[in-house]
């Protein structure tokens, strides 16, 4: 059986997983390294966002992990499907944080000419950086699954 790009159980969903993980870390401390982040919805809406992803990249993660480590196939139609909606749900909550928080942080900060505190604002930008990074990585691994069932190697009854 032909395994796809970031599907569960092989190399390269591992790393992406790994890879996610890391982007959203960054991202929340580069946050919540400010001062005044919690003033603004957006950005403690990325914050809880990012955590959510943490918890669900390192989980899967681990399964990747376990997979590779036993050679277990971890493309159970149940298994697959849990991990492509919870890879939908994060990448969608993680787009919508990281859009909320770059059109704060371009408004805010450039538009408004607000930002006195320099480098506030580049954390700021650096933490919507890692945010967009670390869902670019995670819709590749939910894309990866879906796939994985539009080739009929998993039946979706």
């Amino acid at each position: 059986m032909k395994n796809f790009p970031g599907t569960p159980g092989t190399l390269t969903g591992l790393v992406l997983r790994i890879s996610q993980c890391v982007f959203a870390v960054g991202s929340i401390a580069s946050m919540a390294t400010t001062h005044t982040f919690f003033n603004f919805t957006a950005f403690c809406y990325l914050i809880a966002s990012m955590g959510l992803q943490v918890i669900w990249s390192f989980v899967l993660a681990v399964l990747d992990a376990y997979s590779l480590v036993s050679k277990k196939v971890l493309h159970n139609p149940v298994l697959v499907s849990l991990f492509v909606v919870g890879d939908w749900v994060t990448a969608t909550l993680s787009l919508a944080a990281a859009s909320a928080s770059a059109g704060i942080t371009v408004l805010y900060f450039s538009d408004l000419g607000d930002c006195n505190a320099g480098e506030e604002c580049q954390k700021y930008q650096i933490s919507v950086a890692l945010a967009y990074l670390s869902w670019m990585h995670d819709s590749y691994t939910a894309r990866g699954g879906h796939c994985f069932f539009q080739k009929g190697r998993v039946p979706l009854s």
